[in-house]
C-alpha cells in the first residue's frame, strides 16, 4: 500500500516531482474485490491515470506492484516515460507467502483490542520484527472500541497464486528502466539478469547493499540514492 512509500515519497516530491501513491486493490483504502491479477491490476492503474489526467509519468513498484510496474509499462508506454522495480523479475514465483497470510487471518479483532496484542499473535508466525512491522501497518482502528485490517486477506489466500505468476514473455518496455534488487534477496537472481534484459532492453540493474526483499524500508538511503540518479 502506499503509506509503505511515505518517508521516500517526500524525499521525491523534494526534488520537485508531483508523487502519487497508489493503493492497489485489496490494499490500504482502496476497494476490496474478489477480482485479483496483474491484468487487473494494471487496469486500474490505467483508470487511476486516466482520472488524474497524468500523461508522463516515472513509475516505481516493488515486489507485487513492480510486476503491475512492468505491465503497465509495457501495455501503455506512451504515457511511461521511465520504469522503476524493485527486487522482483517478471518470471513465476512459486506461493511462498503462506506464513504472512496465515498469521493475518489468525488476527481475531473480537478479542484483540491493541496494535501490541496483534503483534504478539502475529510473532508466531512472522518472525522477522521488520516485516510484522510492515504488516502492522495494516491494522487500523475502526471505531473507538474495535480494530479491523485494511488488506482484504480472504480474497489475497484465495488468488495467492496470482501473484508468482510469471508475466507474459511477449511484453517489452522500450525505454529506459532500473531494477534495484537486496543484495541478501534471492527475488533477482543471476539467472533472471538475461530475461530482464530481454523484455526490458534498456534495463540497469543494480544491487543495494544491506538490505533484503524490503529493501526500500531496510536500506532506504541508497534505495532513494539510486532512484534519484536514475530519474535525475
Amino acid at each position: 500500500m502506499g503509506d509503505n512509500w511515505k518517508t521516500l515519497a517526500k524525499q521525491f516530491s523534494a526534488l520537485g516531482f508531483q508523487v502519487h501513491l497508489v493503493d492497489q486493490r485489496n490494499h490500504g483504502r482502496s476497494f476490496h474485490s474478489s477480482e485479483f491479477n496483474y491484468d487487473v491490476l494494471a487496469a486500474d492503474l490505467k483508470a487511476y491515470c486516466n482520472y488524474h489526467n497524468l500523461e508522463n509519468i516515472i513509475l516505481l513498484g516493488h515486489s507485487m506492484g513492480g510486476k503491475t510496474a512492468m505491465l503497465f509499462a509495457a501495455l501503455h508506454p506512451e504515457i511511461v516515460s521511465k520504469l522503476i522495480v524493485a527486487d522482483i523479475a517478471p518470471r513465476f514465483y512459486p506461493v511462498h507467502h503462506d506464513a504472512i497470510l496465515e498469521g493475518l487471518s489468525s488476527l481475531d479483532f473480537e478479542k484483540i483490542t491493541s496494535r501490541k496484542e496483534a503483534e504478539i499473535q502475529l510473532s508466531t508466525y512472522v518472525h522477522d520484527v521488520g516485516i510484522r512491522q510492515f504488516l502492522l501497518k495494516n491494522v487500523y482502528r475502526v471505531s473507538s472500541e474495535t480494530l479491523g485490517l485494511r488488506i482484504n486477506v480472504a480474497t489475497l489466500k484465495t488468488h495467492v497464486s496470482e501473484v508468482g505468476e510469471a508475466l507474459p514473455s511477449m511484453l517489452s518496455f522500450q525505454k529506459e528502466s532500473l531494477f534495484l534488487r537486496g543484495d541478501k534477496s534471492e527475488y533477482i537472481s543471476a539467472s533472471d539478469e538475461s530475461l530482464i534484459k530481454h523484455q526490458f532492453p534498456f534495463a540497469v540493474i543494480k544491487t543495494i547493499s544491506n538490505a533484503g526483499h524490503w529493501l526500500h524500508a531496510e536500506n532506504p538511503v541508497d534505495f532513494f540514492n539510486s532512484v534519484r540518479d536514475f530519474i535525475t
